[in-house]
């Protein structure tokens, strides 16, 4: 049985490999997340009962590692500039859009040709945008989780955010909206 455990889980490398490298953007902590989330596992073998699947056992354990690595990363890098000035520009005196963004397309959603585009546009985010973007949209962080994780402020999280989605949004536009 152990040897079985252990085959099953080296079979779901490939695809925490591929999980890791989208959420930490960097191939070697990727590796080392995954690394340790496979030595977790097989420490904790007598503790997976099959109450869910195995891949999705092993990818709750990698959340976990990944949150440690950014952690990691975040008390070694130096914070971004909070420099907010062309927020006054998009957003009135009561916090709301002067021009609201446009809606998009629902089906486009869920398409592997958005996807691939989402994937490369998060890939050209600056490190700490990006991770504070896949927290919050990808893992569900609430801003005072991110803060906490990362040693920011909430108003450095909602800058870093609003340059997110903006960068974003003109990724998505330039490379994926205007070929549809």
């Amino acid at each position: 049985m152990a040897g079985d455990f252990r085959a099953q889980v080296e079979a779901l490398r490939p695809y925490l490999i591929r999980y890791a490298s989208l959420e930490l953007r960097n191939r070697e902590a990727a590796e080392d997340a995954v690394q340790e989330t496979l030595l977790a596992a097989l420490a904790a073998e007598s503790s997976f009962r099959g109450r869910s699947n195995l891949r999705t056992w092993l990818t709750g354990i990698l959340k976990h590692k990944i949150v440690d690595s950014i952690r990691k990363s975040a008390r070694e890098r130096v914070p971004e500039d909070l420099d907010t000035g062309d927020l006054d520009q998009l957003f009135d005196d009561t916090g709301h859009w002067r021009e609201p963004p446009q809606a998009w397309p629902e089906a486009a959603l869920e398409s592997k040709e958005f996807l691939a585009a989402l994937d490369e546009c998060l890939k050209r985010l600056p490190a700490r945008t990006g991770q504070v973007f896949l927290l919050r949209e990808h893992l569900g962080f609430e801003t005072a989780e991110i803060c906490k994780e990362l040693g920011i402020t909430p108003t450095h999280c909602w800058v870093l955010l609003y340059r997110a989605r903006m960068s974003l949004r003109e990724c998505l536009g330039k490379g994926w909206l205007d070929r549809r």
